[in-house]
């Protein structure tokens, strides 16, 4: 069998992508945003449910220990706001296992920036304007969407409230999986399955689409907030164009002692779902305690956004060698 050595993507679209990352940096210097360059390596990995991290083992001095490869530089950027960096940005290597396909790959560029200071409509605005640019489009519109309200449109459903054993069934039809399939899933893995195969589809069609208020469960290393009903809600924002989700923006947690309960939470979570426990991050929840500004930060998946600028149906025709040819 011939061993296939060539690049996924095309070299001029490799030299269409660099051109892109260049305006990217130029859109983050002209706002005064500093870029850093932090370790694919930690001492802690991602404890989200739906999140797996590659691990390995390596020699620090003496001592063998396990390391992590790092889902996004979120940890270590965070350190450095706490250490007085001020706005940052990084085009960083991330790794999340078991993701390939049209809109995954193992290996991936995140583009992630911090705001001290920021609201989560300020980080909104600034994200908008960099995916304009990028995309050409300067009078795409930006329309936000409440998250219950949403379900209540497409689904006919309350997220907040629908019984649990309903939510199963309808994941399972929408989802066209066996009955009984997801019996033993907590609410959030069905309200995924149902945004991801009912609702995401239907956004950023012609618009910039904003969703909000998520459940308060899936608020991640965001604050939580009450909303107008009086339910506790994530204070994060997720951001679609033709269907495809580019963006997760967060009020960021400022609180270790908070951080560290959810970690714990996780880590719980995924011992009754049967997954490995992951490292917690210990220098990270230190620099939390020391003190990290107030402000918005968001993850922006860079490879979708050149996918969709240079109109390619595939991720792995942007990237030089996507993870079955590495």
């Amino acid at each position: 069998m011939a061993i296939e050595w060539r690049p996924s993507a095309e070299i001029e679209t490799l030299k269409a992508r660099a051109r892109l990352l260049t305006r990217v940096r130029a859109f983050f210097a002209e706002r005064g945003v500093l870029e850093v360059e932090t370790p694919v390596l930690g001492q802690g990995g991602s404890t989200d449910v739906h999140l797996a991290s590659l691990s390995t083992r390596a020699l620090t001095g003496m001592e063998s220990r396990t390391l992590w490869l790092q889902t996004s530089p979120e940890f270590h950027m965070k350190r450095l706001l706490a250490a007085g960096s001020g706005p940052i940005f990084q085009l960083a290597r991330s790794f999340r296992d078991g993701e390939v396909g049209a809109r995954h790959n193992v290996e991936f560029t995140m583009l992630e920036w911090y705001r001290p200071g920021f609201t989560l409509v300020d980080l909104i605005e600034e994200t908008t304007a960099l995916i304009k640019a990028l995309l050409h489009a300067p009078n795409l519109p930006l329309a936000r969407y409440g998250y219950r309200a949403l379900f209540q449109r497409h689904l006919g459903l309350d997220p907040f409230t629908a019984p649990l054993d309903g939510l199963r069934r309808l994941a399972e039809q929408r989802g066209h999986m066996p009955a009984g399939h997801l019996a033993a899933e907590p609410r959030d893995t069905c309200l995924d399955l149902l945004m991801s195969v009912v609702i995401e589809p239907t956004l950023g069609r012609d618009e910039i689409s904003v969703v909000m208020d998520y459940p308060a469960s899936q608020a991640a290393l965001a604050r939580r907030h009450q909303d107008d009903d009086g339910e506790w809600v994530a204070s994060r924002f997720e951001l679609y164009v033709e269907g495809l989700e580019l963006a997760n923006g967060y009020d960021e947690l400022t609180d270790a002692s908070e951080q560290r309960a959810r970690f714990i939470e996780d880590n719980a979570a995924r011992e009754r779902l049967g997954l490995a426990p992951v490292a917690i991050d210990e220098r990270l929840l230190a620099a939390l305690e020391h003190g990290m500004p107030e402000g918005a930060g968001v993850a922006l998946g860079i490879d979708r956004l050149i996918q969709l600028a240079l109109g390619k149906h595939r991720l792995e025709e942007v990237l030089a060698f996507a993870t079955p040819r590495c």
